[in-house]
């Protein structure tokens, strides 16, 4: 048999009716809001009127992301194929996968070979329009304060210190920084102004981590947009932009259920990225998914030190979520990664690299263990390049932990190939865990930047900027000292040096920037060389997508 891509595979497979997947999942008809015969929308209303009790939550996450991959979405979804296969009730939800990286260098993110949701290519393109309706909400907002300004400006906003920017899903560098309102009077006011990628904008956030639309909307109203010449706070709520944006939203918020390639029930909801935003589905699709399976199984982005930090902090933190289990993907390709091999030579036996670069799997699965306090299992998304003596070198490090290995072969083998997987998931999930944060929300903004840097990246500790010194003092003066925090930092190593790989220690986190992300509730910490608004490779993937005479896709990966 040739290899086939992941496209290929997803298109032979022969989908059931939504209807079907809805009814598996125990979905009422009433709720379905069908898009075409294998996509719909859920009602949010079902989560308020079931009186089921909720599943087990389990979060999948990773060890730091390389170019060799890891397969954390591939991983979700063959463990919740490898659930249903040993007759477990289960459901998946998934980030919606963003056009920047489809287009750009990391393709689709609808898992791969033969654990993937479909329709793939709907997935990772337009979907059901939930991404459109948050970047017109988003850019609604921003003409709104423009227009503010330019008819008179009665909330006495200061042009230089707006802070909203437009958004747009597409990697597109050439937007970072931009003038605008060029051309006269009549034509706005100039300013220097900017863009961000749609999966980093506030509203992405918001949209995640509301709980239903009345929570929605007031979020909305207390999301900032600039300040006023005497320094205070501008809101939507004050432009009366929070209704308007609603009405943009209030389809987006229904939660999108889809299916894997096993027929397994998938909801596929949010997305924002987890190296700039907190990299997790939304939360009703979150709770959806658990009062809909007896096993919700979700993942949140790259490595654990971002994702998992950001799943745990603040999304279990904001919505009252309490995981059984978390899965740590790791592939022995990428740990060889970590302990110096060059991508060209990873697929040679090297026991040495691979003991260099195991301190990175061991440090993220002792942060879930011993910082969060959650039962947790290694998973080895197995490669046929993986010799018996380096998977034995990873078994036996993670027993020293008191980790289980599981080899997860799901890519090839679908939901076969989880089923050592989901055994192990299931024993994790009986087990009592003392669940808790890795910061407490009353300290200063410094002190809980370097708790995170000390906790969860074994970092020496945090250093401000003059400039983020000063922002942090302001945004406590405002009372925004209490928010959690998300850090923008890079998915490549533990610290904020991407260079740095394995598990570096002695090192200094810098922080360059605070900006309160109030409608979302946290604050955004950036630190490195972290963008808004990424740009695309030398080589885009989108020049090898294409679509034939009879609208069939090629080239997604």
């Amino acid at each position: 048999m040739g290899f086939k891509s992941d496209i290929e595979i997803a298109q032979e497979c022969t989908m059931a009716p939504v209807t079907e997947i809805a009814a598996k999942a125990g979905i009422e008809e009433k709720y379905l809001e069908q898009y075409g015969k294998y996509k719909a929308k859920i009602d949010y209303n079902l989560l308020k009127e079931s009186d089921k009790k909720d599943g087990k939550l389990v979060l999948v996450t990773a060890i730091n992301p390389t170019p060799a991959g890891e397969g954390k979405t591939t991983t979700t979804v063959g463990l919740a194929d490898g659930l249903q296969k040993i007759g477990k009730n289960v459901m998946v939800a998934l980030r919606e996968p963003s056009l920047g990286p489809v287009f750009g260098v990391k393709g689709g993110a609808a898992g791969g070979g033969y654990a993937q949701v479909v329709p793939m290519e709907d997935i990772n393109l337009h979907f059901t329009g939930d991404f459109h309706a948050i970047g017109a909400a988003n850019n609604l907002l921003a003409a709104m304060l423009d227009n503010h300004i330019y008819q008179g400006n009665a909330l006495n906003i200061d042009p230089r210190r707006i802070t909203w920017r437009r958004c747009v899903d597409m990697n597109d560098r050439q937007l970072r920084f931009v003038v605008d309102g060029l051309g006269g009077r009549t034509n706005g006011m100039p300013r220097e102004d900017g863009y961000d990628i749609t999966v980093a904008s506030e509203i992405m956030a918001v949209l995640c981590l509301a709980s239903d639309i009345t929570d929605l909307k007031a979020r909305l109203s207390r999301v900032i947009v600039g300040y006023t010449y005497d320094q205070k706070p501008v809101t939507a709520g004050d432009l009366n932009a929070q209704g308007a944006m609603t009405a943009l939203l209030k389809d987006a918020l229904k939660p999108n259920l889809v299916q894997t390639l096993e027929h397994v029930p998938a909801i596929v909801h949010g997305g924002p990225f987890a190296n700039i935003a907190h990299g997790c589905n939304s939360v009703i699709a979150t709770k959806m998914a658990m009062k809909l399976g007896d096993y919700a199984i979700t993942e949140a982005g790259f490595g654990a030190d971002l994702g998992a930090e950001k799943f745990l902090d603040i999304k279990c933190r904001m919505a009252g979520l309490r995981p059984s289990a978390v899965v740590v993907v790791a592939t022995v390709r990428a740990l060889k990664h970590h302990g110096g091999v060059a991508k060209a030579d990873l697929n040679n036996e090297n026991l040495e690299a691979l003991e260099k670069g195991l301190p990175n799997l061991l440090q993220h699965v002792d942060n879930m263990k011993n910082v969060y306090k959650l039962p947790c299992v290694v998973a080895i998304n197995a490669f046929p390049t993986d010799t018996k003596a380096e998977l034995d070198l990873v078994e036996a490090k993670c027993r020293e932990l008191g980790v289980n290995v599981a080899l997860s072969e799901v890519w090839a083998k679908g939901g076969e190939g989880g089923v050592k997987l989901a055994e192990e998931v299931v024993r994790l999930c009986e087990e009592p865990n003392d669940f808790s944060f890795s910061y407490e929300l009353d300290g200063s903004i410094e002190e809980k930047l370097d708790t995170i840097v000390k906790r969860v990246y074994h970092g020496k500790g945090v250093v401000l900027t003059a400039a983020a010194k000063k922002q942090a003092k302001q945004l406590e003066e405002l009372g925004y000292g209490d928010c959690p925090i998300c850090m923008a930092k890079t998915q490549y190593s533990f610290s904020d040096d991407q260079k740095l790989l394995g598990a570096p220690k002695d090192f200094e986190v810098t922080v360059r920037n605070l900006k309160i992300s109030a409608g979302a509730g946290f604050i955004v910490a950036l630190t490195g060389e972290i963008m808004t608004m990424p740009g695309l490779p030398k080589v885009p993937a989108a020049e090898k997508i294409d679509v034939d005479e009879s609208g069939k896709i090629t080239g997604l990966f």
